[in-house]
């Protein structure tokens, strides 16, 4: 009995082998591209809030605005969630064969860097103070971005085959990219939290 329960799986055994070895993996161009940019924002991050004093960790240009401790913790908060759900999408069928992404990759790119439109935090997201201590924010970020990283440089999954998103659909490799704009979204802010001019000197 056993001998004949393999013998009915073990062709489905070889398809699923086969589609996998069939299945393209990143371009090198693509992977040199995120990286990159997980690289910089990685880097970006770090240089930004380096040797701030508390008193600048915990400066809010209004009320209603977060401080540069809290935008670290929203990012410490927020990309598990969105790392998850990448991981999600790429076990799923590849499907965007017949789909079309909403979005061009300079699109994904411009999010990081346009901060004329204001969008609002929900989702659990917007929980900034869950980290109340900068270094441990940090190093939550850090560690993702590093397992992120090691990913991009290693895998031979093709994101570009899977979609992402119900009502706003994107591929993968675009949803890979937008978690590095997310981030790179929130140094700008930062930036412009350090540029304010009530921002304290020290």
């Amino acid at each position: 009995m056993p001998i004949v329960r393999t013998i009915r799986v073990l062709p489905f055994l070889v398809l699923a082998m086969t589609l996998r070895l069939c299945a393209a993996p990143m371009t090198d161009e693509d992977r040199e591209h995120l990286l990159v940019h997980f690289e910089m924002t990685g880097h970006m991050l770090a240089e930004e809030v380096r040797g701030l004093s508390p008193a600048q960790l915990e400066y809010k240009a209004s009320p209603d605005r977060w401080s540069i401790r809290e935008c670290v913790s929203h990012l410490a908060v927020a990309e598990p969630d969105y790392w998850r759900d990448l991981q999600k999408a790429v076990k799923a069928p590849p499907d965007m064969k017949d789909k079309k992404s909403v979005a061009t990759d300079a699109d994904i790119m411009w999010y990081g860097i346009d901060r004329v439109v204001h969008t609002k935090t929900g989702g659990g997201h917007e929980k900034v103070d869950t980290y109340k201590n900068l270094g441990e924010a940090l190093a939550k970020f850090e560690a993702l971005h590093a397992t992120m990283i090691a990913y991009i440089k290693t895998t031979n999954d093709d994101l570009r085959a899977h979609s992402f998103g119900d009502q706003e659909l994107i591929d993968c490799w675009q949803w890979m990219l937008e978690i590095s704009t997310h981030a790179e979204r929130h140094i700008q802010q930062i930036r412009e939290i350090k540029a304010d001019s009530n921002f304290p000197k020290k």
